[in-house]
């Protein structure tokens, strides 16, 4: 993967942005967290493996509660764009009786794995309409660190996979009364064989007194082609709900 390559279109791409008379129109900062009822699904192999590892029948990977939370500050100054820090664990492991070849081992009999997935974004957006009807467009910065091992008796895999990819993003929203937003936002990237997409559905309404609640639907999906040396072709849904500040 050319993440540099990538990396530097979208942010000349995002530059241009800077020309659109784009803000917010009062200076706020939000913080927040909430739980992600999320279910995998997918598979992924060494490139040199001859068959995929499947995350279900595998690794036995179940239902799990993720959790995630961000910081957004948005401001009046047009040339300079709002920002958002959101964090997302995405942990996993499971143990079972399975058989599958994974870099090279053989891994037979009862296996047991442990996968621990974050995601760090850095969102930077503009607000082209901030009304009855909302529309945001801007640039997510995701860093991807994953650190896995796989166990079954003498054969063992401990490796990382650490990568930061650029993705466009784009919100847009409706508030049928003042306080309540009901938004579908997306930031995606298609480069060399590889996609990431991220889908959010949510409904989110901030109360008089500076406290807000959410909830919604959440869609990741990571295709890898011979990303560090892996192919994968992963997805994780479902429903989330969380609180935050606002001030």
């Amino acid at each position: 993967m050319n993440s540099k390559t990538y990396l530097a279109a979208a942010l000349l791409a995002a530059t241009q942005l800077t020309a659109l008379n784009t803000s917010a129109d009062t200076l706020s900062i939000s913080a927040g967290a909430g739980g992600w009822g999320q279910a995998s699904d997918g598979n992924f192999q060494k490139t040199s493996d001859p068959a995929a590892v499947d995350l279900n029948d595998n690794l036995f990977w179940q239902d799990e509660t993720q959790t995630y939370a961000f910081v957004t500050f948005e401001h009046f100054v047009p040339i300079i764009p709002n920002v958002r820090i959101m964090h997302t664990t995405l942990d996993q492991s499971g143990s079972g009786n399975t058989d599958f070849v994974f870099d090279g081992q053989n891994f037979s009999g009862q296996v047991s794995n442990d996968f621990s997935f974050e995601m760090l974004d850095l969102l930077a957006y503009y607000e082209v309409l901030d009304n009855v009807v909302s529309l945001d467009i801007g640039l997510t910065i995701r860093n991807i660190t994953i650190d896995y091992n796989i166990v079954n008796g003498g054969a063992a895999v401990n490796d990382s996979v650490d990568e930061t990819i650029p993705m466009l993003y784009g919100m847009v929203g409706a508030s049928p009364w003042p306080d309540l937003i009901i938004s579908g936002e997306m930031s995606y990237i298609s480069f060399d064989g590889s996609t990431m997409s991220d889908f959010i559905a949510k409904v989110a309404y901030t109360t008089d007194f500076f406290v807000g609640f959410e909830a919604g639907y959440r869609n990741l999906t990571l295709e890898l082609d011979d990303v560090s040396e892996t192919d994968a072709d992963m997805s994780f849904d479902g429903v989330f709900a969380g609180a935050y500040v606002k001030f």
